[in-house]
């Protein structure tokens, strides 16, 4: 007898994307930032009853209830449903319908006759993805009374997939609770659909529980468990910010399957835990070695490098990726690589890069950096002029420090009065009092040097010389 085929397929439905935390939000970060995955089909559903025969009929005793496994199916009932099969194979759909209705018409079909013939109706809408319709022959397939256990499990894991793909995720959810209520000893991909419908749902907490649940029967299997599942899992702790229990999961992720994108994440939650230290470490033996690029990752390395001292390196990493056209030479760019070298002395080499900065920005806060750099060069002209452009420009956090510099750059320049301006305007700041008053002091005694040594001697007539030659030499006598 020719096998009903249709009892036989299988069904991979797809899933919704989810674009969950990628730690560089990155992250933040990931975890920022953002990262996206497929979760995987929720498990393929086989429906494999073959019939030898057309009449079988069986029954068991378990659990101290009793089960009745009904089997019964006539003969012009099995051969309509092969006619119908094949119209479903070929895509004939519509037909396949009305021939699934006339059947259905037929007085005296047992109960599992009426089942497979909604069976069949389900999955024939399935194929055209009419899932309400497919949805509706499926509960009609279980109201159907003393179904055989795995043929309610296997339609219940079905209707539960068709929830998952109209996005009915509470329905989803029902459904897998009906079908763990006629399962002893749920099955780990059961669980899964369990915690998937939840987290759908954004109860992250609670679908920690059966996703765990899954992931430990694999273990204790000996199975490694699915990606996507542990993916699943890391998600629920990102979204609760629970990262001691994200960084286990990561850790179980890298083992199993070692991917770049998961050490790079690592080194986000590292982040999110005040670890800044592994998470130098790891960003930067990715980037040494070639698996992240520059054009994502180079800016945050750099700033990595600044937080831990290595200013150097800072420096060297936005250079060569600026160059490489890897990284944009913006304002906050070109800033972050001036402040590099100007952390590693190299005063020279902080220059170029913050005066683009500042030409390219209307922030005079620039400009006052930039004379900081020309004042450790002693360059007073250049450090002057910058200092009064980022002073006219406003913007700046500190106007007194601003003026205390240029003043510096004016008085080294010798235009001591226009310095001591300068000075006193600083010096109206509490905070600069002080140092103002001190610079002051100090320019009023080179302006009083300055004038001495410019004073004109007056000139000695002849007499006088010789007078005082002559008392000079009475004294000696």
């Amino acid at each position: 007898m020719k096998p009903l085929r249709f009892l036989a397929y299988r069904t991979s439905l797809p899933m919704k994307s989810l674009n969950k935390a990628q730690m560089s939000r990155s992250s933040t970060a990931s975890v920022n930032s953002k990262h996206g995955f497929w979760l995987a089909a929720l498990g393929a559903v086989f429906l494999s009853v073959f019939l030898t025969s057309p009449v079988m009929a069986q029954s068991s005793e378990k659990d101290d209830r009793k089960t009745k496994q009904t089997v019964a199916m006539s003969q012009p009932v099995y051969e309509a449903l092969l006619e119908i099969q094949e119209l479903v194979e070929a895509e004939d759909h519509a037909n396949a319908q009305i021939k699934i209705a006339e059947l259905q018409d037929k007085k005296k079909l047992s109960p599992y006759e009426a089942a497979q013939i909604w069976n069949l109706s389900g999955y024939n809408y399935y194929l055209q993805e009419k899932y309400a319709d497919a949805i509706r022959s499926y509960e009609s397939v279980m109201r159907q009374p003393e179904l055989p256990e795995a043929l309610q499990q296997s339609t219940l894991k079905t209707m539960a997939q068709l929830h998952f793909t109209v996005e009915d995720y509470e329905k989803a959810l029902e459904t897998v609770e009906r079908l763990m209520a006629v399962i002893a000893e749920p099955a780990a991909d059961v669980y899964m659909l369990q915690g998937q419908a939840l987290f759908q749902m954004q109860r992250y907490e609670q679908a920690i529980g059966p996703i765990s649940t899954a992931i430990d029967m694999f273990k204790e299997q000996g199975r490694v468990p699915r990606e996507n599942w542990l993916l699943l899992l890391r998600v629920c702790y990102w979204e609760l910010k629970d990262f001691p229990n994200m960084l286990i999961v990561l850790e179980e992720l890298i083992e199993a399957y070692p991917k770049d994108s998961y050490i790079l994440t690592l080194a986000g939650v590292h982040s999110e835990l005040g670890d800044t230290k592994k998470q130098l470490a790891l960003t930067e033996a990715l980037y040494e070695k070639g698996y992240i690029d520059g054009k994502t990752h180079a800016v945050n390395l750099a700033n990595l490098y600044l937080l831990h001292g290595v200013p150097y390196k800072a420096a060297k990493v936005l250079e060569k990726e600026i160059a490489a056209g890897a990284v944009k030479p913006e304002v906050r760019n070109l800033r972050l690589l001036s402040q590099a070298w100007y952390s590693a002395r190299e005063d020279e080499k902080a220059i170029p890069p913050l005066l683009l900065a500042a030409e390219a920005s209307d922030d005079g806060e620039l400009y006052i950096r930039l004379a900081q750099s020309y004042i450790n060069l002693e360059k007073w002209s250049e450090a002057s002029e910058a200092a009064k452009k980022g002073i006219s420009m406003g913007g700046i956090k500190r106007m007194d420090t601003a003026n205390i510099m240029y003043g510096m750059a004016l008085f080294n320049q010798k235009k001591l009065e226009q310095a001591r301006r300068i000075f006193q305007t600083a010096g109206k700041d509490s905070r600069s009092k002080r140092a103002s008053e001190q610079w002051i002091r100090y320019v009023d005694s080179e302006i009083r040097r300055r004038d001495t040594l410019e004073q004109k001697l007056p000139e000695m007539q002849a007499r006088d010389i010789d007078d005082i030659l002559k008392a000079n030499t009475d004294a000696l006598e």
